[in-house]
């Protein structure tokens, strides 16, 4: 008895009266191709009933011989079919599984100006063909695993020989190896497993949906991970630096990089510090506050029932919300929700006296920051949060205990043996020429130190 509806046998005979039968999973399982390869080359097959004598007849390129119960149900789970028949000494299972895929396009979150436009996709077999395109040598390596006892996930581990640290991959493989989970559905899944610390406040793991910015990372020495199913790609070891950079960073002029990085610092800072100094300035020290700035501020702070610290976390909370509102509500409704949250939530809060027009503004320059390093804004919100607390408890001095704090977990988290804040703690000058400060390419003719890379030069 079949253990599903769903998965289905084909029995027929040949001319040399042997009985085949074809075990598949007909959702997942292209039954023209098991058609074409398999039975009507068997159709007339009058040969041995050995595995390989069947197998030579077939015409699949993607042929393997098992004996293991388990690992056929696997396969017929998988897509691909079984095929058995009297007196056999071995089953074949035959690749032709049945692929539904969205086409290659640009990322949503790595648009560039300049630069190439392909973003991974859900197809793990697509991924690594993108990755294998880029890095036409026989040093990478692609090694597959499983994980998930239910899911079976196919997770590919890609890196370079002789230029990845072989402690790292061991490291990662073994981490892989290691889980004991039902399902993993996404690589979000993963990266819990593959921290040094899975409970710390700062990411430990890099992603990436270009397939031009993983072969970069993997040929400066880095260690890169698929998952089937996933178009986010996984990249060990991480540095804080990482998403400050770009990959249109490395197709213009240094100068045009190295501003545009110092812009996105300042934005990431500005927008999680301007909310706190706001209230502790309020609240602790109005001398803060230019003269007439603080006239134009206490003008417009004189009928808001709220204190300072509660108006802020008001206005944040409702971002919040109409950010959350935006991005699962359906798109023809979006401008609607714009338009309530700009003029209703905003202007006309302000007009009742509710908030003020500076937290406003404030709170509105806060969001835009954060989006200018995309890849932090799950930290950096918590951390304005944080900040936004420990100013409205104890002014100017909560804010300096709590970014004292923050260092200290920057600076003593690390991964794989590499510090997260690296170049700049530890100080590695070398390292810091594709830092805040990028320097032209030339100039850029040894891998990254802290990567402990036992290939170091990357240029003559």
């Amino acid at each position: 008895m079949l253990p599903a509806e769903d998965i289905l046998t084909f029995d027929f005979l040949s001319e040399g009266g042997i009985t085949f039968t074809a075990l598949f999973a007909d959702p997942v399982t292209d039954k023209e191709l098991l058609g074409t390869l398999v039975v009507r080359p068997l159709l007339h097959y009058c040969g041995e009933k050995s595995a390989k004598a069947v197998g030579e007849r077939l015409a699949s390129p993607e042929l393997r011989s098992f004996k293991d119960l388990k690992e056929l149900a696997n396969e017929v789970l998988t897509g691909n079919p079984v095929l058995l028949w009297d007196g056999m000494d071995e089953a074949l299972v035959v690749g032709t599984k049945k692929v539904f895929v969205r086409a290659v396009m640009e990322p949503p979150t790595g648009v560039t100006v300049k630069g190439p436009r392909e973003g991974f996709i859900e197809d793990i077999k697509i991924n690594t063909s993108m990755v294998r395109r880029r890095l036409k040598t026989g040093e990478l390596k692609i090694k597959f695993l499983k994980a998930g006892r239910r899911s079976k996930t196919f997770i590919a581990v890609c890196y370079l020989e002789g230029t990845a640290n072989e402690e790292v991959v061991r490291g990662i493989e073994k981490r892989i190896e290691g889980i004991d989970i039902d399902v993993i559905p996404d690589s979000s899944y993963l990266s819990d497993f593959l921290c040094s610390r899975p409970h710390a406040l700062i990411k430990q793991v890099g992603t990436t949906e270009k397939p031009d910015v993983f072969a970069a990372k993997l040929a400066e020495g880095r260690v890169g991970v698929l998952v089937d199913g996933s178009p986010i790609a996984l990249t060990l070891p991480y540095l804080f630096m990482e998403d400050l950079q770009a990959g249109e960073d490395y197709f213009v002029p240094p100068v045009r990089a190295t501003l545009t990085r110092i812009l996105r610092l300042l934005a990431m800072l500005a927008a999680m510090y301007l909310p706190a100094f706001y209230v502790a300035a309020q609240l602790f020290k109005l001398q803060l506050f230019p003269v007439k700035l603080l006239l134009t501020i206490a003008g417009s702070i004189k009928d808001i029932p709220l204190s300072p610290s509660l108006e802020m976390l008001l206005v944040l909370l409702m971002l919040e919300v109409l950010n959350e509102a935006s991005i699962r509500m359906p798109k023809y409704v979006g401008m609607a929700l714009s338009v309530v949250g700009a003029l209703v939530l905003g202007e006309t809060a302000v007009r009742a006296g509710f908030f003020s027009t500076p937290a406003i503004i404030i709170v509105a320059f806060s969001a835009i920051g954060l989006y200018a390093v995309p890849d932090l804004i799950e930290v950096t919100s918590v951390v304005r949060l944080f900040l936004l607390l420990a100013a409205g408890s104890l002014g100017t001095y909560g804010i300096v205990l709590a970014t004292a704090f923050l260092l200290l977990e920057l600076v003593t988290t690390e991964n794989y043996g590499v510090p997260l804040m690296a170049p700049f703690s530890p100080m590695l000058p070398r390292d810091m020429k594709d830092g805040v400060v990028k320097f032209g390419l030339r100039s850029l003719k040894t891998r990254p130190a802290v990567l402990k890379s036992p290939n170091k030069r990357r240029m003559k």
